[in-house]
């Protein structure tokens, strides 16, 4: 059976796109000739691991980064993205899935319509420990049943060990980071100023929710900061991360 290597020839672009390489320059510092550098992204064709080390020497990843894309499972994607609120997950979330023709999920909607509350009031009147428990059983249907989505994940999912693990286990996850002032200010433009109304020390509290969580968002698969990257970029990171293709 011949290997698909679909899932290699992305992770060697998007290797590629992340330093700024044109084909021809790989080429020149790798020794391996454009036109197979071109069929290798595009998953054409087999390579040596003699040539496939020389591609990543000139690329200056780990061999193992490169080849542990074929481990990748086949069929449709299923990706989660996590992080604090004003990371972008929604947005990017919406732009993945709609490039990847897979159905897009906001995790917090699907609570609101299991409990027939907002948000606000699934707190206030029920408390968090409901909340928990509500996100972890609505988390388990949508991962029983859609097999190929994207899930923008509520902020504080990873403070429960067994949703977050459960998502570690069933999907591939990537945390979305921000610097704490765009995070800040990315609420203030969808309109939400509930979270610095009244608080001055909000950017204090911000900062020590992010380093608070930071460990538990370090243990997604992979990692993107869209303080760095932008919109566009960072779209495109999380499709070719995925090692699946429109």
């Amino acid at each position: 059976m011949d290997l698909d290597l679909s899932p290699l020839g992305l992770a060697v672009r998007k290797a590629r796109q992340d330093r700024g390489l044109s084909l021809r320059l790989l080429a020149e510092r790798s020794g391996v000739s454009e036109r197979f550098l071109s069929d290798l992204e595009h998953g054409k064709g087999n390579i040596s691991i003699g040539r496939l080390l020389q591609v990543a020497s000139a690329l200056g990843v780990p061999l193992a980064h490169l080849v542990q894309s074929l481990d990748r499972p086949k069929g449709p994607a299923r990706i989660a993205l996590v992080g604090l609120r004003g990371a972008g997950k929604s947005t990017i979330g919406h732009a993945v899935a709609d490039r990847l023709n897979l159905r897009f999920i906001e995790l917090d909607a699907e609570i609101e319509s299991a409990a027939g509350l907002p948000l606000s009031q699934i707190f206030e009147i029920h408390g968090e420990a409901y909340y928990r428990r509500l996100e972890r059983e609505v988390l388990e249907k949508i991962l029983q049943s859609a097999r190929g989505c994207v899930i923008a994940t509520g902020g504080g999912l990873v403070t429960n060990p067994e949703s977050w693990q459960l998502l570690l286990r069933e999907a591939r996850t990537i945390w979305l980071k921000a610097r704490p002032e765009h995070h800040y200010q990315r609420v203030m433009e969808q309109g939400d100023l509930r979270p610095m109304k009244n608080r001055p020390s909000a950017m204090a509290e911000l900062r020590a929710l992010l380093a608070q969580r930071t460990p538990l968002y370090a243990e997604a698969h992979e990692q993107l900061d869209t303080s760095l990257l932008g919109l566009d970029r960072t779209v495109e990171a999380v499709c070719a991360s995925t090692g699946f293709s429109p």
